[in-house]
Order: structure tokens, then C-alpha cells, then sequence
């Protein structure tokens, strides 16, 4: 099994506030593994750090075999991440936003027609100002972006969010086609029925720790790009489980 994420007592910061306070996360190549956790509990901070978009303070960490602190740029050419902000230029045109950012990946501008379509958006869609269409059909547009781009690494911040069945549907069979085809793929959702649909392993988020999920020398061999127990199993999670070492360790008082 290779590990495409590999975190060990991760720690990171806003000033002084913890964002992460020790997690240990272990991601195969090819899973499908979707964090689960309240409003603050720390998912689109774990997602960020991964991303390299979030500074880790101390702890061990490695992303698609890069540092994501000292290998940042190099990292965000192979990740695409999508949070809760859809991050389009809304005086351009979404076929012109998708080219935008397949060209900035490395990826062809030709493929952006085609993910446009994969998403639903063709003709005059297409040609649109992205400013002039709806909230979905805007996020429909940023995940045509991540299609084009093809990452190794899919981040996903609630991506369902402003989607109706049928394109919540289509997303769905969107990340189960970039896994198959060997891509990874996190996503975050507060969404019982996105864990139940997508996941091969669901982990709980809270008070900045990943805690019930399984690590390496616990997973058993992929099947079918799913590792560890089946979809919708959730590990019990308590914000008591949050101890205070990797704070202390990172400078951070703990009383």
C-alpha cells in the first residue's frame, strides 16, 4: 500500500489560537475517505494543511511525497482543493475560468470543454460571465476547474453545498471515476448521506484531532480503492480524546 497522506502529530496555528492539536492521518492512493465534524472542529484546517496552505508548527508530515511546509509550490501544481469559497474570476466566463486554471496546473486548456460538460455546463452556459450565474452552476464551474486540472490529490471542502440531487449525484460519480482512475480524494462534509454514498472510510473531526480512524499498520490491502472498515463507519470521537502534548511540544501553553 502506498500512502499518498501521511500526517503524524500534526499541530498548526491562527496566532496563538490551535487549529490542529496532534493529528496522525494516514490516506492511501486511491481512497475515498470523507471527515466528518462540526461547524470549528477543525476539517478545513486539516484539508488547508494538507493542501500546503497552512503552516505546520510541529509534527511529521508528508503529501504525495512532499513536505507541504517546504515543498508548498511544488505540492499545489499536484492538489486541487476546493473550499467552501468557489475561487472564480466572476467577470470571466466559466470556459475561461476553466482554462485559466487547467493552464496554471500544467494541464491543456483543451480540457476544459469537456469538463465543463462533464459538469453539465455547455453552450451558452458555457460562454457566460460566471458573475451572471446561479450559486450551483458557479460550483459546478469550480469543480469543472479540479476535473481539467485532474489532480493526484482531490480536497474537497463541502462540495455538495448549493447542489441539487441530480448534480450532487453527478458529483458523486465524478469522485468515484477521478479514484478508480487513481486519484485520492478527502473530502469534508457535515452530511450523513455523503459518507454513506462516497466513503471507503469516514474519520471524525474534532477539536482539531482525527480520532477512530485507522492508520498504515492497521489498514488491510485496497480493495477496489476502498481501505479500512466499511462505508459509513465512524470511529467515536470525544473532544476529551484531545490531549494537551502536541500543543505543549509546539510552544503552546496548555494549563
Amino acid at each position: 500500500m502506498v500512502l499518498c497522506v501521511r500526517l503524524r502529530q500534526v499541530v498548526a496555528f491562527a496566532g496563538r489560537y490551535p487549529l490542529l492539536a496532534g493529528v496522525d492521518l494516514d490516506v492511501a492512493e486511491g481512497e475515498v475517505v470523507v471527515l466528518r465534524g462540526a461547524n470549528g472542529a477543525g476539517k478545513t484546517s486539516l484539508l488547508r494543511a494538507v493542501a500546503g496552505l497552512l503552516p505546520i508548527s510541529s509534527g511529521e508530515a508528508s503529501v504525495l511525497g512532499l513536505d507541504p511546509v517546504r515543498d508548498a509550490r511544488a505540492l499545489r501544481r499536484r492538489v486541487g482543493l476546493l473550499g467552501h469559497r468557489n475561487g472564480l474570476y466572476e467577470d470571466l466566463s466559466a470556459l475561461d475560468n476553466v482554462r485559466f486554471a487547467a493552464r496554471a496546473a500544467g494541464a491543456p486548456k483543451a480540457a476544459a470543454g469537456p469538463a465543463l460538460e462533464r459538469l453539465g455546463l455547455t453552450g451558452r452556459l458555457a460562454d457566460l460571465a460566471v458573475g451572471r450565474l446561479s450559486a450551483g452552476q458557479r460550483r459546478r464551474v469550480a469543480l469543472a476547474m479540479l476535473a481539467a486540472r485532474q489532480p493526484e490529490l482531490w480536497l474537497l471542502d463541502e462540495p455538495h453545498a448549493g447542489l441539487d440531487a441530480s448534480h450532487r449525484h453527478l458529483l458523486d460519480q465524478l469522485l468515484r471515476e477521478a479514484a478508480a482512475g487513481g486519484a485520492t480524494v478527502v473530502l469534508a462534509s457535515h452530511e450523513a448521506a455523503v459518507s454513506t454514498a462516497l466513503a471507503g472510510r469516514t474519520l471524525a473531526v474534532a477539536g482539531g484531532t482525527v480520532v477512530g480512524g485507522l492508520l498504515a499498520d492497521e489498514l488491510g490491502p485496497p480493495t477496489d480503492h476502498q481501505v479500512g472498515p466499511p462505508a459509513g463507519q465512524v470511529g467515536a470521537v470525544s473532544r476529551e480524546g484531545v490531549g494537551p502534548a502536541p500543543l505543549a511540544q509546539a510552544g503552546f501553553h496548555v494549563a
